[in-house]
C-alpha cells in the first residue's frame, strides 16, 4: 500500500460523515456506559432536567435553598434532556445529549475552520476536534453540558456571520442568528465571552476578505463591513434580551452579591503543579507540543494573525490566576468565573492552525508524519480520561444514596427539609429522587439564603473544603433550622458529627454498612413557604418554556430550508498546505 492510500492520505480532504462515525466509536461506548455520571455536574443537569420534565411551565424549583428560580440559568440542554427523558429516563437522556453535542463539534469546527484554511486543513482540524483533552475534561469530569452544547452551536453561527459581514449574504444573516439565538439560550457566558474571543477576530478576516470574491477592480469598503457587522450586533443583541428576558429579569431584580467562592481554576498553574496538570497539561495533551509551530504558521501568514491573537487571548484566560490579564480585563468577575471553560475555547480556536499543520506534516512526511499524529490524538484523550481515575470528582464512586431517598420518600419525612453533610454532587442525585427540600444546593448563582451568601462557600455538603468560611455558613444554618424545618441530617464525613450533635440533633439510622448516618432534631416544626421575591410570575414560566426551545427549532428550520451558497464561486486565497518550510518529498512506496 502506498502512503496515498493512508487515510490521511496528501492533498485528500476527509469525508465529514467519516469524522462524525470516528467522534461516535471514541465517545459512543463511554456514553453507553454512563461515564460522565459521576462527573461534577452531571447530577446538577439532570436535577434541573428533572424539574422541566415535571413543571415544564413553572420554573420556581423548592426543592434546593427553600426556593430558586431556574430562570437563572439558560435551559435549552436540560430541557432537551427532559424531552428526551420520556423515551429512556433521565440518566440515559442526559448520555445522549451530551453525545449529541460531542458529534455536533466536528461538525461545527470543519465549518468554523473553513474560513480561516483550506478544506483539507478543515477537515484535520475536524479530526483534531474529536481527540481534545479539554471535551474530554468537559464531558467527563466536570460535566459541563451547557459549555459543550453551545460551543458547537456558536462555531457553527460563526461561518454565517463571517459571510454576512463581509459580502451582505441575506441567508447568511438569517441562519447566522438564529444560530446565535440557540447557542445564548443553552449557555449565556459562551455567548458573552464567545462575541468577544471568537467575533473579533472573524470581524478582522472579513475586513481582509471583503474583496476576495469580486472582480478585478471591484472593491468593498471597509465601511460597509464594519456597518453589517454593527447591524447584526444589534439584532443579535435585541433576540437575546427577548429570548433571555425571564433571566435577564431575575438578574436584575436580584444580582448577584453573595461572597466570591474560591474556585482552583483561579490559581496559579505554575506555583500549584497539581492543578497545573488538572487545567493545563491534561487539557491540551500533545497541543503543548505543537505550540510553537502554530504560532509561527499563525504569525507568517497574514490571514491567519487575527485567529493567533485571539487564540493568544484566550490561552491567557485559560490560565487563570497564572497571568495578571484575566484579573486585569475582568475586575470582579474574575472572582465568580471558572476559567475551565477558556481553555476549551482557546483549543478550539487553534483547530484551524492545527490542521494547518497536520496538512504540511503529512504532505511532506506521508505515514511517518500520520501514524505519530494519531497516536498524539489518541494519547491526548485517553490521558484525559484515564485522569479520572487518579482525580476523581466523586471520591467514593459506590456510593448509594437510595437509602436516604427511600427514608425522605416515606411516612410523611418530605414535610420537612434536610441536609447531606459529606455528599459532594450525590446531593443532587437525593434531591432529583425525592420530593423532600433542602436549603443546601449545588448552584452558587441561586443562593439566596442569608446564610449562605454572607459567607464564601458554595454548597454546606461540602462545607469543611471551605474552612472557616465554610463551617460557619453551616453553623449559621443550624441555628436557624427551626425557621428552615430543617429537621433531618445525613451525614457521609465523621467530621460533621461533633458539630451537629451539639446542635441537639441526635443519630436514629445509619446506612451503607455505617457508611452514612442519619439524624433527627426532634423540636423542628415542619417545613413552611419562605417568602421570596425572587418567585418568577406565571407569564415568565410560559415564556421560559416556549422561547428556548422555540430558537433551537428556528435554528433547525434555517438550517434545513436555507441551503448554503455554493462556495465554488468563491475566490479566497487561503494559507498555502506547502509552505516552503514544509515542501513535498517524492513518493515513497
Amino acid at each position: 500500500m502506498t502512503a496515498t492510500t493512508s487515510f490521511l492520505g496528501p492533498r485528500r480532504v476527509i469525508p465529514l460523515w467519516t469524522i462524525v462515525l470516528l467522534a461516535l466509536a471514541i465517545h459512543g461506548p463511554l456514553m453507553l456506559m454512563q461515564l460522565p455520571a459521576n462527573s461534577y455536574d452531571t447530577n446538577f443537569n439532570i436535577f434541573f432536567a428533572s424539574h422541566y420534565a415535571h413543571h415544564w411551565f413553572n420554573p420556581w424549583n423548592e426543592k434546593w435553598f427553600a426556593g430558586f428560580s431556574q430562570t437563572t440559568y439558560p435551559p435549552l440542554p436540560q430541557q432537551l434532556t427532559a424531552l428526551v427523558s420520556y423515551l429512556v429516563g433521565l440518566p440515559m437522556a442526559y448520555m445522549l445529549v451530551q453525545l449529541f453535542a460531542v458529534l455536533l463539534l466536528p461538525v461545527a469546527v470543519f465549518r468554523y475552520a473553513r474560513i480561516w484554511v483550506d478544506e483539507r486543513a478543515a477537515s484535520y482540524a475536524a479530526i483534531a476536534s474529536v481527540f481534545l483533552g479539554s471535551l474530554a475534561m468537559l464531558v467527563y469530569q466536570a460535566g459541563q453540558l451547557s459549555t459543550t452544547f453551545a460551543a458547537p452551536l456558536y462555531l457553527l453561527a460563526i461561518p454565517y456571520i463571517y459571510e454576512w459581514v463581509r459580502s451582505g449574504e441575506k441567508r447568511a444573516f438569517l441562519k447566522g442568528i438564529a444560530l446565535t439565538l440557540a447557542a445564548a439560550v443553552s449557555h449565556h457566558v459562551t455567548l458573552i465571552f464567545g462575541s468577544v474571543l471568537f467575533l473579533l477576530p472573524v470581524l478582522w478576516l472579513a475586513i481582509l476578505d471583503r474583496n476576495a470574491d469580486l472582480k478585478d477592480g471591484d472593491e468593498r469598503p471597509a465601511s460597509g463591513v464594519i456597518a453589517r457587522a454593527a447591524v447584526f450586533a444589534g439584532c443579535m443583541i435585541a433576540g437575546v434580551l427577548v429570548a433571555l428576558a425571564p433571566y435577564w429579569l431575575a438578574l436584575i431584580q436580584n444580582p448577584i452579591k453573595q461572597m466570591p467562592i474560591p474556585h482552583a481554576s483561579r490559581t496559579n498553574l505554575l506555583l500549584n503543579p497539581a492543578w497545573g496538570m488538572n487545567y493545563f497539561v491534561i487539557p491540551y495533551g500533545a497541543l503543548i507540543i505543537a505550540l510553537p509551530f502554530i504560532v509561527l504558521l499563525g504569525s507568517r501568514e497574514r490571514r491567519l494573525r487575527p485567529l493567533l491573537l485571539g487564540f493568544w487571548l484566550t490561552f491567557l484566560f485559560g490560565l487563570g490566576g497564572t497571568t495578571p490579564v484575566p484579573k486585569i480585563l475582568l475586575g470582579r468577575a474574575f472572582e465568580i468565573l471558572t476559567f475551565e471553560r477558556f481553555t476549551f475555547w482557546a483549543t478550539l480556536m487553534t483547530l484551524p492552525l492545527v490542521g494547518l499543520l497536520v496538512a504540511n506534516l503529512i504532505e511532506k512526511y506521508r505515514n511517518r508524519a500520520a501514524v505519530p499524529l494519531w497516536v498524539a490524538g489518541v494519547c491526548t484523550v485517553t490521558l484525559a480520561v484515564a485522569w479520572l481515575t487518579y482525580r476523581p470528582i466523586n471520591q467514593d464512586v459506590s456510593l448509594d444514596v437510595r437509602p436516604v431517598i427511600d427514608f425522605l420518600n416515606r411516612d410523611g419525612h418530605d414535610k420537612y427539609r434536610f441536609l447531606t453533610l459529606g455528599f459532594g454532587s450525590q446531593l443532587a442525585k437525593v434531591s432529583t429522587n425525592t420530593n423532600a427540600e433542602t436549603v443546601d444546593g449545588d448552584y452558587n448563582s441561586a443562593r439566596t439564603l442569608p446564610e449562605m451568601t454572607k459567607y464564601g462557600a458554595a454548597q454546606l455538603t461540602n462545607s469543611k473544603y471551605y474552612g472557616i468560611a465554610g463551617m460557619e455558613s453551616l453553623r449559621a444554618m443550624l441555628k436557624h433550622a427551626s425557621k428552615y424545618g430543617l429537621r433531618y441530617i445525613f451525614i457521609r464525613d465523621r467530621y460533621y458529627e461533633p458539630i451537629v450533635e451539639f446542635g441537639g440533633w441526635h443519630k436514629i439510622e445509619t446506612y451503607n454498612n455505617g457508611l452514612i448516618t442519619a439524624w433527627e432534631k426532634d423540636d423542628i416544626p415542619p417545613a413552611t413557604k419562605i417568602e421570596s421575591n425572587a418567585v418568577p410570575p406565571a407569564w415568565q414560566g410560559i415564556f421560559w418554556g416556549i422561547f428556548p426551545v422555540g430558537c433551537a427549532f428556528f435554528a433547525l428550520w434555517a438550517m434545513v430550508t436555507l441551503p448554503d451558497k455554493r462556495r465554488t464561486a468563491q475566490t479566497i486565497e487561503f494559507p498555502v498546505s506547502r509552505p516552503a518550510a514544509f515542501a513535498p518529498v517524492q513518493e515513497v512506496r
